[in-house]
């Protein structure tokens, strides 16, 4: 310990002062002898050094008074040479050579024990608190980093127990020493990846559930033009009730895997939505994306189509898989209640602050547009997707659905969302729709009677 060599050097520099001492008196006296060698002048001399009368300075060679302590070898040693200090009992002896004419006479100076370490027992209580001290505070220094130390590897541990039971969202504050700080910041690496890990994973069931819905209506276009799967009236052979049952069963096989589809589909959407922060979705993005599916339906089945304002980007505040549910499922309603070779349109327009998602075709129609948005489900048996994924994916984005008459004839649903990129002005949010509607040709023509699903 450090106090030690402490201690040491000032019990020397004590020693050391002590000597210094006895070498001023020594040099009173042999100044004294250079002058004269009269006895009572010297004794004067050596008065006047000062000190305990019973260690006065000795001059060896005059007879000065005074009790010698060093012994004849030193005394002639020291006669020879320069100063010499010799251990005796009690303390020491400083000899040093001092000239009287042509006499050679050495002056001795007693250093008492006590005088050799005078402030050296408060010296060593001084160390010795200043050491107490220390030590205290140290062990208070490493409590408090003791206690980092443990309460970041608690809250470390807690966290990967949370992040193993599930909560991805949980992180921690990096703290304590460096290489628990490390591991924290290592650990909420972790966690972001694993959360973008598991919603890509989301993101990429909902994406082929999407796709798996354009063959499947492929499927149920085709098994809806199948002949009649009734047998209850009429009376049939073996073979064509076989055959009425079999088309029956991939009709209902049809319809049952169009419900584990749309389970498929929301559910990812709602643990993606759930898990994310609600990013910006490009809407004309989405739109070539998805017509890319469509169109190639629509080829098989003759089906006239266009697209139109879709070529700038246009940010909305929904999730880009949520949107593409509900253009799908519109898209999906002019496939499944239109006769083939039916023309449709999809066009993308933006004004005060609003962006129109449009889908038009030219069948049927809807013969109660209030009534089908006010029930949100199809009477044909469907699972849900429609009109309801479509209002609820605009509500989510500030806008809402309306129904209209198409330009085309047929029905024409509106998608109305709030614009990412515009602060929308106080006016109602229909406006847009109505004003798509007067620049629309006013052919003035009636619905037909033939009515369809809304889905």
């Amino acid at each position: 310990m450090f106090l030690i060599p402490l201690g040491l050097t000032l019990q020397a520099e004590t020693r050391d002062e002590a000597l210094a001492e006895a070498a001023r008196r020594s040099a009173v006296v042999a100044g004294a002898l250079a002058v004269t060698t009269d006895p009572d002048t010297v004794r004067q001399a050596i008065a006047s050094t000062g000190g305990d009368p019973a260690d006065q300075p000795v001059v060896h060679g005059l007879d000065t008074g005074g009790t010698p302590r060093a012994g004849a070898p030193d005394v002639a040693r020291a006669g020879e040479g320069g100063p010499v200090v010799v251990d005796v009992p009690g303390g020491v002896v400083r000899l040093e050579r001092a000239t009287a004419g042509d006499q050679i006479m050495v002056v001795e100076v007693f250093v008492a024990e006590s005088a050799l370490s005078a402030g050296s027992t408060g010296t060593w209580l001084t160390l010795a608190a200043l050491a107490v001290g220390l030590v205290v505070a140290s062990v208070v220094v490493v409590d408090r980093i003791a206690a980092r130390a443990v309460g970041s590897a608690r809250g470390l541990v807690q966290a990967a127990l949370a992040v193993g039971g599930g909560d991805l969202g949980v992180r921690v504050e990096p703290s304590g020493p460096r290489e628990l700080a490390e591991a924290g910041y290592a650990f909420n690496r972790m966690a972001d990846r694993l959360v973008a890990s598991r919603t890509d994973e989301r993101e990429l069931v909902a994406d082929l559930s999407h796709r798996l819905r354009t063959p499947l209506t492929v499927l149920r276009l085709d098994a809806d033009a199948l002949d009649s799967d009734d047998t209850s009236v009429g009376s049939f052979s073996d073979a064509e009730l076989d055959r009425r049952r079999t088309i029956r069963r991939i009709r209902q096989a049809i319809v049952t895997l169009e419900g584990e589809i749309d389970v498929l589909i929301n559910t990812a959407r709602k643990t993606v939505q759930q898990e994310t922060e609600p990013d910006l979705c490009d809407i004309s993005e989405v739109v070539r994306d998805r017509m890319v599916f469509w169109a190639a339906l629509a080829g098989d089945q003759n089906r006239p189509h266009r697209v139109t304002g879709a070529q700038l980007r246009i940010p909305v505040a929904v999730p880009r898989a949520e949107f593409a549910a509900a253009l799908d499922a519109v898209l999906g309603n002019v496939f499944r209640y239109t006769p083939q070779g039916t023309a449709f349109e999809v066009a993308v327009s933006r004004r005060d602050g609003y962006v129109a998602v449009r889908v038009d075709d030219a069948g049927p129609g809807i013969a109660d547009p209030d009534k089908a948005l006010r029930r949100g489900t199809s009477g044909r048996g469907s699972t849900g997707l429609g009109l309801d994924i479509a209002r609820r994916v605009a509500q989510q984005a500030g806008g809402s659905v309306s129904l209209d008459r198409a330009r085309l004839g047929g029905a024409s649903v509106v998608m109305l969302l709030a614009d990412a990129e515009a602060k929308p002005r106080q006016v109602n949010r229909f406006g847009l729709v109505g004003r798509l509607a007067r620049e629309r040709d006013q052919s003035g023509r009636r619905w037909p009677r033939q009515r369809r699903g809304d889905g």
